[in-house]
């Protein structure tokens, strides 16, 4: 009887450390978007808006991430422009939103998306 319980502890346990893995890992799928486009992602803990905009041949990509709970991680947003380096917008503390307005020349593709840190 005592294996039995150890393995049905270990299955529980097992259980509720994927489900809090899941939790902690959440994020809005990212991808590839062209202009003109938008998007208005939600997680646990954070809410964002974000428009992908091009003139000529630059990409604009503004909006705002906002922390949406008190739970010591910050709400991310992260911008991957093709062909560009990366841009991570972050607000810090519950109710703080912060806005971004970014350029990229040459292209009209970008992965944005929304997280938390860890």
């Amino acid at each position: 009887m005592p294996a039995l319980r150890k393995t049905a502890l270990t299955s529980a346990l097992a259980a509720v450390l994927l489900t809090a893995g899941l939790t902690l890992g959440t994020a809005a799928p990212a991808s590839a978007a062209s202009c003109p486009s938008s998007a208005s992602p939600t997680i646990p803990g954070a809410r964002a808006h974000w428009v992908l905009a091009c003139s000529g041949n630059t990409l604009k990509v503004y909006g705002w991430v906002e922390d949406t709970r008190v739970d010591g991680r910050d709400a991310i947003v992260e911008i991957w422009p093709e062909g560009h380096h990366w841009r991570l917008v972050d607000a810090r503390g519950m109710g703080t939103r912060t806005n971004f307005d970014f350029e990229f020349p040459g292209t009209k593709k970008a992965s944005v998306t929304l997280r938390l840190t860890k």
